[in-house]
């Protein structure tokens, strides 16, 4: 049997705060969602002013990113590339920038989507999250 790392609740909400600070920096009202490895919905926090539907894209960035194991903006990148036949991939897959992978020690433990802003300042937003908890695993 094989033992793998999975993110608790205190981990996800180092991530929020962390995705919270920078946005909040920047004065940018976004939604953050946070999944599990499996795209499972651990946390949805919408700040202030956030559009409604950043709620649902948020979530389906940080579901695309955790199945995928990298970027949303991978699966951006290969429609804008032109293969559009990738729009017919099953999962109901968000291809948008914004959902970036949280891994540990070379294993995805779950990601983290953020919409409400342009699409790298979202994926901007949710690497600070991600830093944030890196920086707090090496203490």
């Amino acid at each position: 049997m094989k033992n793998k790392k999975c993110l608790t609740l205190e981990d996800v909400k180092i991530i929020a705060s962390g995705c919270e600070s920078e946005a909040l920096r920047h004065h940018w009202s976004v939604t953050i969602a946070i999944a599990d490895d499996g795209g499972h919905l651990m946390w949805l926090q919408r700040l202030d002013g956030a559009p409604l539907t950043s709620m649902q894209i948020a979530t389906g960035k940080a579901h695309t990113s955790a199945l995928g194991r990298r970027t949303s903006k991978v699966y951006e990148d290969v429609v804008a590339g032109g293969r559009n036949a990738f729009l017919s991939v099953p999962g109901g897959l968000t291809m948008l920038e914004g959902g970036e992978p949280i891994m540990v020690d070379g294993e995805c433990v779950g990601a983290v989507g953020v919409s409400g802003v342009k699409s790298a300042e979202d994926a901007q937003i949710a690497r600070a999250g991600i830093s944030a908890l890196l920086e707090q695993l090496k203490r």
